[in-house]
């Protein structure tokens, strides 16, 4: 079993930044693949973006060129940086993790964090 913990979520103002982090704990698999994920009041979850264990990264247009993900495999940690934030990107920020599926498609995650709320004010 896999075990992911968000943290660093908050309220900020628009144009300000945030980082969140999400630990992994537990029995991961080698190579595995973090995905962030988010989901506001009244709208399905979305795909934010992905890197792969080696580094690579692949985001929705929404927030390319804003929020950049990057990880730590020495400390089973991935980071989700996120910059010139709008009130539309209010939402509860979730990570997941899957044995080697580099995509946006949240049913082939097979781990998933508890969220962490973000709100960005106006």
């Amino acid at each position: 079993q896999v075990q992911l913990v968000e943290a660093g979520g908050g309220l900020v103002q628009a144009g300000g930044s945030l980082r969140l982090s999400c630990a992994a704990s537990g029995r991961t698999p080698s190579n595995y693949v973090v995905g962030w994920f988010r989901q506001a009041p009244g709208k399905e979850r979305e795909f934010v973006g992905t890197v792969s264990y080696s580094g690579s990264t692949y985001y929705a247009d929404s927030v390319k060129g804003r929020f950049t993900i990057s990880r730590d495999n020495a400390k089973n940690t991935v980071y989700l940086q996120m910059n010139s934030l709008k009130p539309e990107d209010t939402a509860v920020y979730y990570c997941a993790a899957n044995a080697n599926y580099f995509g946006a498609s949240e049913g082939r995650y097979d781990y998933w964090g508890q969220g962490t709320q973000v709100t960005v004010s106006s």
